[in-house]
């Protein structure tokens, strides 16, 4: 009877494959979308421009964003595709992806929302998982400490502000001085 049952169940280093494929996947796709824009960013921003008509936007503002978005596609992408400073491009890759939806949701771009959600869950998805950031560089570098390091934890960044709060005083109060 047992040799009839089939053992389902999720491997750790499957799962660390998948994360590390997904992970080049969105980098490529990424780095893609800022390495074609790159050549003609003044294109790119008229477009954008162009996207943005009849929104309470003013023009200045779209073409600044719009200049912005290619190099930090660039980058995001050949962080993500490489694993490097993985956690901090993701967040970047998020705070674009705010703007962007701000925007496509501004001039009520409904289909292109939709497509972005889809860009903005695997973000959130890639960036719960970096437990699972084994293969990157992150990893080679530090062990992977900047993925989830303790000092990220809010605790952690007020016991560093701290330390660095305490050191200060320390060393300008005239107590200390002896």
């Amino acid at each position: 009877m047992n040799s009839d049952r089939i053992k389902v169940g999720l491997r750790s280093s499957d799962i660390v494959w998948a994360y590390t494929l997904l992970r080049i996947i969105m980098g490529v796709n990424y780095f893609n979308h800022g390495f074609t824009r790159m050549g003609n960013i003044p294109g790119f921003m008229d477009a954008m421009v162009g996207a943005m008509e009849g929104a309470w936007m003013p023009e200045w503002l779209v073409r600044m964003n719009a200049a912005l978005v290619p190099p930090v596609e660039l980058i995001v992408g050949f962080l993500l595709i490489f694993g490097l400073f993985t956690r901090y491009a993701l967040i970047a890759g998020l705070i674009l992806m705010i703007v962007l939806m701000y925007g496509v949701t501004i001039v009520q771009n409904w289909d292109t929302a939709g497509g972005q959600l889809i860009y903005d869950l695997i973000l959130f998805l890639l960036l719960a998982g970096l437990g699972f950031n084994k293969v990157s560089l992150d990893e080679k570098f530090w062990g992977n400490k900047s993925s989830h390091s303790s000092e990220d934890s809010p605790e952690g960044i007020m016991q560093f502000v701290r330390r660095k709060l305490f050191k200060r005083r320390r060393k300008y109060h005239p107590s200390s001085q002896n």
